[in-house]
């Protein structure tokens, strides 16, 4: 499986393409910004994109989302609590941050447990609200896309619109906390890590108290 990780914009989001060598067909988990410089390595590799995974709807996670879809005509995957979100800018918060919205609208929603494929690659869909209404993470391979539900030591914020506390560490416990300790986690900013520190050294889950901001 071909796989890269890109850092873009001025939130440092993390893009994730994923490969399938033999198909060719590709992923792309996230669509912060800058198409350009997916597109060339997808040029480079010979992948047609398949599908834009999109782990929820803030605007820092969509800003490439026309010009990639204009240019590979990649399906568009989220959540379908996310879906009015994606061209709202009140919603996905552009409108409060001088961000760019994007006018094209998710090709269809995804829902829990469900299983993307990718050539020979199995991407199962793990429903993870908390951050937001919608908030979905994507397993494949041992590998782990948390978007903005899982960090490093850390956990996504939850005081903006659709935001839960309690329910995103519900979600962390119930659908991320079962998966191998040897599971890698990308989050949608940040260092990389595994499920099985986050079980040890990630204190927002291990206790009650509420997150301070």
């Amino acid at each position: 499986m071909f796989f890269k990780m890109l850092s873009l914009g001025n939130m440092d989001n993390n893009c994730y393409i994923l490969g399938d060598e033999k198909s060719k067909q590709a992923a792309v988990i996230d669509a912060p910004c800058d198409a350009g410089a997916v597109l060339d390595i997808l040029e480079e590799e010979g992948l047609t994109l398949k599908y834009i995974l999109l782990t929820h709807a803030h605007y820092d996670h969509i800003g490439a989302l026309d010009a990639l879809h204009e240019a590979t005509g990649a399906q568009i995957l989220i959540h379908h609590f996310e879906e009015d979100a994606v061209c709202d800018p009140t919603v996905n918060l552009a409108a409060y941050s001088d961000a760019v919205c994007p006018k094209t609208a998710p090709t269809r929603t995804v829902a829990d447990n469900e299983t993307l494929r990718v050539g020979d690659i199995d991407i199962k869909v793990l429903y993870t609200p908390g951050h937001t209404v919608g908030s979905t993470c994507y397993y494949t391979e041992g590998m782990l896309f948390s978007g903005d539900t899982l960090f490093l030591r850390n956990i996504g914020r939850c005081d903006l619109p659709g935001g839960d506390f309690d329910i995103i560490k519900e979600s962390i416990r119930r659908q991320l906390y079962i998966l191998p300790d040897d599971t890698d986690v990308y989050p949608g900013h940040g260092r990389t890590t595994t499920i099985g520190y986050e079980k040890k050294n990630n204190e927002y889950i291990q206790q009650d108290w509420e997150y301070e901001y």
